[in-house]
């Protein structure tokens, strides 16, 4: 054999042999863990925002990516840890999401030696108190959410150090004051959410300096009008939201082309529509409902089927469509366009028409809404609750033989009617295992009826929020109820009014009808949570209606088997009185013969 080859065979098996034994001596490089500084100032952050039960000692924060703690969670809660391992074999966290977990406590000041994070989110809890100082301290935070939470007092100055800051949510909390000066540094601000609050003022002009702004919600925030004139000329805006203001009477002159989202509800506004909104060319939600409006409506590109188009409650034109008259037997019932247009002529009727409907008068009307057919039985009658049970979309009018519902609004998922998912009270009339949601505004009208008097009752029960999770214990729910076009109850609560989730509540109120129609409407005004426990769990619901002429209302209540009975004692009273009677004659008739018999014999 080759002495070469031999020595090129011996040179091949040590080298294999050695590289095997250096893997087995070498150690394996041990993973990067969290700074021991901030793991301390976890266990901290923790304690303050009220976490229990949290387990630090099994497993490391960057390594599971959230925080362990040993107690059930809801599905839709969000607890994430983000970290960047990148520096010397060290992790540092650079995102901190604790949501949906009914933490009860108050922001950490300790979150400040977390000097790494970017983004911190603790939304849709129960965190209490004001917001700390040494918000200055987040030089590189680009995201702060604490919206749907207890949190009060007024925003912090120093929160306008913030400058690194792209999105800011503050709504639905008591957050009071006026919004502080020192917010105009926060230039790079894309998403600015207040809404459901108590601020006091106007609407600052500095908002106008946030060039790169895309969203701002200011549903009943607090604040007032007007619409500064360089926030309407910002041209990045794709989401504008402002409703249930006061001093807001003209249209703002929008300048973005980028404008998909665009509601102004509730503002007073007046005049017709500018043209420019019906050339916004990728606008798909507009909403425009309950203002002063006038005049026609135009057309755009953005007519089609996926758009959502709320006009209702102005004081528009009548379309060439539809007859100017009402004839004493005939209503005009709304239409519902093609492309999900509500476009009611003025505040209080129902029009533009579709076709006149024939009126044979009732004088009762019972809805089981979102619901089947179902039959009620009390202790003398029996009520049918008509089934309500068609599926709706966010721009949806239907009407049936004698009443019919509105609803706008857009819902995730498109789902307007809702179900329990826990048991409910035993006893509970059908009528509750359902009921119509809403994201905005649902109106229920009833027509041909007798003029007169009527006893409208309105069911409803808290059942999408329950009593025993924490993180579904927190929503609120709050609507305003119109009759007749009158405000009937303001900031509605259906938990506070029944004192509790899953309790019926009845609101009744005698109502008066002159044109044999009735109107009750829902009217969600901008309060209240809307990501509690998920993001889309707000609006109006109801489960029953119930109205009845106030003679009918008196023959529904009488007690037949009461009446028989008292009729009946009373019959038992008179004869047993006409047996004394009969037999007390019969006794002095008698006595009389005997005394003429003694006479006779004497």
């Amino acid at each position: 054999m080759d002495m070469s080859i031999v020595f090129s065979s011996f040179i091949l098996l040590f080298t294999i042999a050695t590289s095997f034994l250096a893997a087995q001596i070498t150690p394996v490089a041990s993973p990067a863990l969290l700074h021991p500084d901030e793991l301390k100032a976890l266990e901290e952050i923790a304690s303050t925002l009220g976490i229990t039960k949290l387990n630090l000692g099994n497993g490391d924060p960057c390594d599971l990516k959230r925080l362990k703690i040993d107690v059930a969670q809801d599905p839709t809660s969000e607890n994430i840890i983000v970290c960047d391992c990148s520096r010397n074999n060290t992790c540092h966290i650079t995102d901190l999401t604790l949501k949906t977990l009914g933490l009860p406590g108050k922001v950490p000041p300790e979150l400040v030696k977390l000097q790494y994070l970017r983004s911190i989110s603790v939304c849709a809890n129960n965190l209490s108190g004001p917001l700390p100082t040494g918000l200055q301290n987040f030089k590189k935070l680009e995201f702060l959410g604490v919206e749907a939470n207890q949190f009060s007092g007024p925003i912090p100055a120093e929160l306008g150090n913030l400058i690194s800051l792209t999105g800011l949510q503050l709504g639905s909390n008591q957050f009071t004051s006026t919004l502080p000066t020192t917010l105009s540094k926060l230039v790079n601000l894309k998403e600015f959410r207040i809404s459901d609050n108590k601020f006091i003022g106007i609407i600052p002009r500095f908002i106008g300096d946030w060039s790169r702004l895309e969203k701002i919600h200011l549903f009943a925030s607090g604040l007032k009008g007007p619409i500064p004139d360089a926030l309407a000329r910002l041209e990045n805006l794709i989401d504008l939201r402002i409703s249930d203001m006061t001093g807001i009477n003209s249209f703002p002159n929008i300048s973005s082309k980028s404008m998909n989202t665009l509601i102004l509800r509730n503002l007073s506004l007046s005049g017709q529509i500018p043209s420019f909104v019906w050339s916004m060319p990728v606008l798909k939600t507009l909403y425009l409902n309950d203002n002063m409006l006038s005049g026609n409506v135009g057309s755009g590109a953005f007519l089609n089927n996926e758009s959502y188009i709320d006009l209702s409650y102005n004081n528009f034109s009548y379309p060439s469509s539809c007859p100017d008259k009402r004839y004493e037997h005939e209503f005009c019932m709304p239409q519902y366009f093609s492309y999900n247009l509500f476009f009611f002529s003025n505040r209080t009727g129902l029009l533009p028409c579709a076709s006149p409907i024939k009126c044979n008068y009732q004088r009762s009307l019972h809805i089981n809404c979102g619901g089947d057919n179902v039959v009620i039985t009390n202790s003398s009658h029996k009520i049918t609750y008509q089934a309500d049970n068609n599926e709706t979309k966010a721009a949806t009018n239907q009407h049936f033989e004698n009443w019919g519902v509105s609803s706008t609004g857009y819902l995730p998922n498109d789902i307007y009617i809702i179900t329990p998912t826990f048991a409910l009270p035993e006893n509970s009339p059908a009528f509750y295992k359902s009921a119509r949601q809403s994201a905005q505004s649902l109106v229920y009208y009833a027509f041909c009826l007798e003029n007169g008097a009527y006893n409208v009752k309105l069911h409803f029960m808290e059942i999408q929020f329950s009593n025993e999770e924490p993180y579904s214990r927190l929503g609120r729910r709050i609507f305003d109820i119109y009759l007749q076009g009158e405000l009937f109850k303001r900031d509605f609560n259906i938990k506070e009014e029944a004192n509790g989730n899953r309790k019926p509540i009845v609101k009744e109120a005698n109502v008066n009808v002159a044109n044999h129609l009735l109107e009750i409407r829902l009217y969600w005004a901008g309060k209240g949570t809307t990501l509690i426990p998920q993001r889309g769990n707000y609006g109006p619901i109801i489960s029953a209606i119930s109205l009845c002429h106030s003679t009918e209302k008196t023959i529904h209540r009488t007690n037949y088997p009461l009446i028989f009975g008292i009729t009946g004692a009373l019959l038992a009273v008179m004869l047993l009185a006409l047996g004394l009677y009969a037999q007390k004659r019969c006794r002095g008739d008698k006595n009389t013969r005997e005394r003429g018999n003694i006479v006779h014999i004497v």
